[in-house]
């Protein structure tokens, strides 16, 4: 997967806030299993309409992966479109 300059830039955007980067670290989970939206209000101390916002931001990025379950919500990174974006940035060194 190769991504344009405006996908790059949106995620660097999305990348670009510390509560964001929190989310991802979460998310990351282990072995690609999915997080549930109520942990993250359990470890991020913000209201629930700032983690929506901030979780909205990510998937607007396509750097993470959400899906219904049932009435809740779960997620994990999309590590195909996370890949491109290091290679990209790992580019920029050469």
């Amino acid at each position: 997967m190769i991504l344009d300059h405006k996908k790059v830039e949106r995620i660097s955007k999305a990348l670009g806030d510390p509560y964001r980067l929190k989310i991802m670290e979460m998310a990351k989970g282990k072995g690609g299993e999915w997080m549930q939206c109520a942990c993250i209000g359990n470890n991020i101390e913000l209201a629930q309409s700032t983690i929506s916002h901030h979780i909205s931001q990510l998937v607007d990025a396509e750097i993470l992966i959400a899906e219904k379950d049932g009435r809740n919500a779960k997620y994990k990174v999309n590590k195909e479109v996370l890949t491109a974006y290091v290679n990209f940035l790992n580019q920029l060194q050469e």
